[in-house]
């Protein structure tokens, strides 16, 4: 074990660890969306777990930062709150806010770093960007809605480690990005009712089971 210091804390956490589980785990929040336990190369793709480092001149990740001893952070200053904000503004531009007829409603990662960096979820002058279908029903069990999707990348790393292989991915880019099925629709799909892992996974309920199907107990959230 090391110690570091984080917002005039000590604390300490196993050399290596990454900064940001290091500080959660200390009960500091950061916020983030992509993070996972046990994840040996964060992807940093929400790019909100943003901290200040004394000798770095910029902010960085914190997810990809590892722990070493006499560390020296900042998780609260001007600029890392700007670069959050903006990065979470730009979430909030291709989101459908429709919280109140969402499952996720109140147990929301989203709404939980809203309200941490006072940023309302639908913020003035802010230009959205919205894809269509509103959902798309390719998988046999699964129904995925775009407009909610943060694009953290948990249910795919979640479905290779459950699956063996990756049955998610990304597809398209830019403001187009989504999660697509591998292979969906196909005449022998693969059978993923006992296991619904990306389901449970996801932050902001973007995969829910199909309405059309009968749901298995594994499902928590849909």
């Amino acid at each position: 074990m090391v110690t570091l210091q984080v917002d005039d804390q000590a604390i300490e956490a196993a050399e290596g660890t990454s900064l940001l589980r290091a500080c959660l785990d200390n009960g500091i929040y950061i916020p983030n969306l992509c993070q996972m336990e046990g994840q040996a190369h964060p992807t940093a793709a929400c790019r909100l777990c943003f901290v200040a480092i004394e000798g770095l001149a910029k902010p960085v990740t914190s997810c990809t930062v590892r722990v070493a001893r006499g560390l020296v952070v900042r998780t609260d200053t001007e600029a890392v709150r700007r670069l959050q904000r903006s990065a979470l503004r730009l979430l909030l531009s291709v989101h459908h806010v429709d919280c109140g007829h969402c499952p996720a409603n109140k147990r929301c990662d989203l709404q939980k770093i809203a309200r941490f960096l006072k940023v309302g979820l639908k913020p003035k002058g802010l230009e959205r960007y919205l894809k269509q279908p509103e959902v798309i029903s390719v998988h046999p069990l699964i129904d995925y809605y775009p407009n909610r999707c943060v694009l953290c990348g948990k249910c795919v790393q979640t479905c290779k480690n459950s699956q063996g292989q990756p049955l998610l991915a990304f597809a398209r880019r830019g403001f187009d990005t989504i999660i697509s099925a591998f292979g969906a629709p196909q005449a022998d799909p693969p059978d993923c009712s006992s296991c619904l892992a990306c389901i449970d996974i996801c932050p902001v309920a973007a995969i829910l089971v199909r309405k059309d199907v009968c749901q298995p107990s594994a499902v928590s959230n849909g």
